[in-house]
């Protein structure tokens, strides 16, 4: 069994670092995991990377199996895929999902590891995470049959909302960004794409991932009256400026946030986190969502990555991680 691994932590705002990282023996009820990928979830992990989390969300916003606290030294992350070496017999050997930070092999509880179905490459499953927030927007969104919607923002977290939208019967889904290369993202998921001033309004329902006041703006913008926005976007430490002199009182439009932190009241009674990610991962059997895999590089690489995707010179809907041996 191995002595040690190594685990990426943000020193401090903007700057990263590979360090090691002690394992301890596996006890009972418990599995030592070794990594095959994890992925970056680039709108929250950039912006803790950046330092932008206010102190009044360091609580809110701790990841599972966080180590440190913000704005650093910190280990942060959640999208970890890879085969348990030891723990139970039933799980042995398995490929896993785990909500666990970047590192090259770790020690949780068995019931922190949801297995990835045999038909979803480990690849894909990093997604698992992302997909979760989908679901739970869903769940708060209420869709109904026939609902024209919109997705403002083409990120992860869009992406996985836009494609389970479109596979509602009669749903007419909308996917819009201000990057027209996200045009070719949006015809793999099967949906609609429009630039910001070609986008229809009259929506039913918006959801807003973009994480800027003009893409929430935009979504008050296009909905039909009584229509509400689900908002996924973490703001962070940034304004959010919205002007509600026009449609938003006479129109009764509404704004509801949608976090995955805690199940949507709607399944709450019947669903745990565990169902949940159980589900998620069942979702990612479709691979139109390898679309959204955009880049990968290797472990001892992510100080710099990291850095490149928090200042954008570096392009990505996932960017995922790899590492060869652990």
């Amino acid at each position: 069994m191995r002595s040690d691994a190594l685990a990426f932590w943000l020193r401090e705002p903007g700057i990263g670092e590979i360090r090691q990282a002690p394992l301890r023996e596996p006890g009972p009820g418990e599995v030592l995991v070794r990594t095959l990928h994890s992925g970056v979830s680039r709108g929250t992990e950039t912006l803790v990377f950046r330092g932008g989390v206010p102190s009044s969300q360091y609580a809110a916003m701790r990841a599972p199996f966080q180590e440190g606290d913000f704005p650093g030294p910190v280990k942060y992350g959640y999208l970890s895929v890879g085969v348990v070496e030891h723990g139970p017999a039933e799980l042995r050997g398995s490929t896993v999902f785990c909500l666990y930070p970047h590192q090259t092999a770790y020690v949780v509880p068995a019931a922190a590891v949801v297995v990835v179905p045999d038909d979803v490459p480990p690849e894909r499953a990093v997604l698992a995470g992302t997909m979760e927030t989908a679901v739970n927007a869903l769940w708060d969104a209420a869709l109904l049959v026939g609902d024209r919607i919109t997705v403002v923002g083409a990120g992860m977290v869009g992406c996985c909302v836009a494609r389970l939208a479109a596979r509602f019967p009669g749903v007419q889904v909308t996917l819009v960004d201000i990057d027209i290369a996200r045009a070719k993202v949006a015809a793999t998921l099967g949906v609609e794409f429009a630039l910001p001033a070609d986008a229809a309004d009259g929506r039913d329902l918006v959801v807003h991932t973009s994480a800027t006041s003009a893409g929430l703006q935009q979504s008050l913008d296009l909905l039909a009256p009584e229509g509400t926005v689900i908002d996924l976007s973490w703001y962070g430490d940034a304004e959010v400026h919205l002007s509600l002199g026009g449609a938003f009182h006479s129109g009764r439009l509404g704004i509801r946030a949608s976090q995955v932190g805690t199940v949507s009241a709607a399944r709450r009674g019947r669903r745990t986190a565990s169902d949940r990610l159980v589900l998620a991962l069942d979702l990612l059997r479709d691979p139109a969502f390898d679309e959204l895999i955009t880049g990968v590089s290797r472990f001892d690489e992510l100080p710099e990555v990291m850095a490149q995707l928090a200042n954008g010179s570096l392009p990505a809907l996932c960017h995922t991680v790899t590492y060869g041996t652990g």
